[in-house]
């Protein structure tokens, strides 16, 4: 069977009971995250420029925008909200795949099931066999990522969850991954140059999705072979492919369960040595004491965060910077949104303790390994500490602690300025998701 016919099988076919009781437990976990984060993205500074460009498309839909209160046609809610959800590097993460699953598809799921009245049962059904997709789509590849991953196999993700809620049959449901192939984008040049083009890669990727079941339902034919023909995604987009075990996995490995929680709003390569700066802390280091500090870490970690941190450096280059991150961290204790303002990036303390630091490469050939990841600290009186981690906390291996959680949720709506006590009316909605009659509504309590 082809990866095509295989994950359109899957998507459509697998029924509600054949879920695993703990599959759908985190794919109501990551939503509730997902709502969170993508209400606080709504506060950032770009996201009301991009709510400007999108409301020119035109406005007077049903469907919210996350977090403002305002309603817009369902392909331009899931571009606002898909940009809102990755704007602050704060949603949750597939590391082996190297993707970041609940941008595009939640922002596409939700704004598909508001606009037709999907039930709540039927759009975490969808999630899960979406993050199947797009993670399975990671995971399949064995060469170092080429292409902003988040945005495209996110979109191939989002296309046959929305496929599976509209109902459509193997042929529609074919159609629009052709038509999810013919929109496909995301390049790596984004994250090089720490742009916000990164985010509105996602954001593209959640509209496509819809566009591109819209086209298949009006009937439209689409490209066949969008995953495996001589022109489809795994050829142009990746270098090394084995879909095989991935394929043979679907039904037995549910992805949603192999997410990790982000704890703080970075990149995702950035959080091992923010832990581990934390740990330096606790074994009573300083920022004033310090010499230099080496991160030795897998090259994907070099390539993602190892840039230089410098005065008047751009948000999102920030974000992704471990110079920055890490000193911000060791000298507080914390990475919060309130770091990348204005103010925090000009920091001179900040910047005089970033220059100390430097990010490693440890050798290892996994293109996709986050750790092992080690943090040496030299300091001016000649000792060093050493610290080092093998899970990523808020990794199904480390997993974020229920406490934490609701922090970041609360600290997510404080930041959107919504009600804290909006917290206990989401957790109860997404706890009850299953019975909800129409699933976006839960999303619609995101509001002033």
């Amino acid at each position: 069977m082809s990866a095509e016919a295989a994950f359109t099988a899957h998507a459509l076919g697998v029924r509600r009971k054949d879920i695993p009781a703990e599959a759908i437990a985190a794919a109501r976990t990551f939503y509730l995250d997902t709502l969170c984060v993508g209400a606080a993205g709504a506060m950032s500074p770009l996201a009301e420029p991009v709510r400007s460009v999108v409301r020119r498309w035109g406005t007077g839909g049903k469907v919210a925008v996350w977090g403002t209160g305002e309603t817009l046609p369902a392909a331009s809610a899931a571009y606002v909200n898909g940009f809102q959800i990755h704007c602050q590097e704060y949603d949750c993460v597939h590391e082996r795949a190297v993707v970041h699953p609940m941008a595009t598809i939640g922002a596409a799921l939700t704004a598909d099931a508001a606009d037709r009245g999907h039930p709540g049962a039927d759009l975490l059904a969808a999630i899960v066999v979406a993050v199947d997709v797009a993670a399975g789509l990671g995971v399949a590849v064995t060469s170092p990522i080429r292409f902003f991953r988040p945005a495209t196999a996110g979109l191939f993700g989002a296309t046959l969850g929305i496929a599976r809620m509209r109902g459509f049959d193997e042929a529609t449901a074919r159609n629009a991954l052709g038509y999810a192939l013919a929109q496909a984008a995301g390049t790596m040049q984004a994250h090089v140059e720490g742009k916000p083009a990164l985010p509105i890669q996602i954001a593209q990727a959640a509209r496509a999705a819809i566009v591109a079941c819209d086209l298949a339902e009006a009937g439209l034919e689409g490209p066949s072979k969008a995953l495996e023909g001589p022109y489809g995604y795994f050829a142009l987009f990746e270098q090394s492919v084995d879909p095989k075990p991935v394929l043979a996995s679907l039904g037995r490995i549910w992805r949603v369960l192999e997410i990790s929680h982000k704890p703080w709003p970075t990149g995702r390569a950035a959080q091992g040595g923010i832990a581990l700066m934390q740990a330096l802390r606790a074994e009573g280091v300083v920022a004033s004491e310090v010499e230099s500090i080496r991160l030795i870490a897998p090259p994907l970690i070099k390539r993602l965060v190892g840039r230089k941190a410098f005065a008047g450096m751009g948000i999102n280059h920030a974000r992704l910077c471990f110079q920055y991150v890490g000193a911000r961290a060791l000298m507080t204790g914390q990475v919060g949104l309130s770091d990348f303002t204005e103010s925090a990036l000009g920091d001179a303390d900040t910047l005089t303790l970033g220059a100390r630091i430097e990010v490693v490469e440890d050798g290892t050939d996994d293109p996709a390994a986050f750790t092992p990841q080690i943090t040496e600290a030299r300091l001016k009186d000649g000792r060093q500490v050493t610290v080092e981690t093998r899970a990523l906390y808020g990794s199904p291996q480390d997993p974020m602690r229920p406490e934490d959680q609701r922090a970041k949720q609360e600290t997510c709506l404080a930041f959107a300025r919504l009600p804290l006590a909006l917290a206990d009316t989401l957790a109860a909605r997404v706890a009850g998701m299953e019975t909800e009659a129409a699933g976006g509504a839960i999303a619609a309590l995101l509001r002033p």
